[in-house]
């Protein structure tokens, strides 16, 4: 197979497994799939900043802050700020938003669980993912 091959045939795959958690995040009610990524991210049990959610789930800035404001009226987010940083803040879930997390993403986990069982080397296919993942990093870079 050639490149072109290749890149075209791993994007497929990369929007056909973003569109199966858009689709979860829709049958759930969420205004958004990255309202999903967000809870996803958040729901680990560790504090992250905005900055970190938005790097780490490539969204945007500006779409992640109206999700956790969105968040925050609710009461399923805090916010608290970083020791020596302006501008940054630390957002973490409130234990009602632990539960909305949790309703939300537990039956995901479980679906998530399932198809885990079934993957060959799972830890080896994550391995090759991030080394991909940081070497198409390369083109991102081009653009700017």
């Amino acid at each position: 197979m050639d490149e072109r091959i290749f890149f075209y045939r791993l994007g497929k795959l990369i929007y056909q497994i973003d569109g199966v958690y858009q689709q979860y995040g829709k049958g759930c009610k969420l205004a958004s799939p990255n309202h999903l990524w967000i809870l996803y991210a958040l729901n680990d049990g560790e504090r992250h900043s905005q900055k970190q959610i938005c790097e780490d789930w490539a969204i945007p800035r500006s779409t992640a802050n109206t999700i956790i404001k969105d968040l925050e009226s609710k009461n399923y987010v805090a916010l608290s700020q970083i020791k020596g940083e302006r501008r940054e803040l630390l957002v973490s879930l409130t234990p009602s938003g632990k539960e909305y997390a949790d309703e939300i993403l537990s039956d995901l986990y479980q679906r998530e669980r399932a198809i885990y069982s079934e993957i060959e080397a799972p830890e080896e296919l994550l391995s090759t993912l991030q080394v991909l993942a940081a070497k198409m990093q390369k083109i991102a870079a081009k653009g700017e």
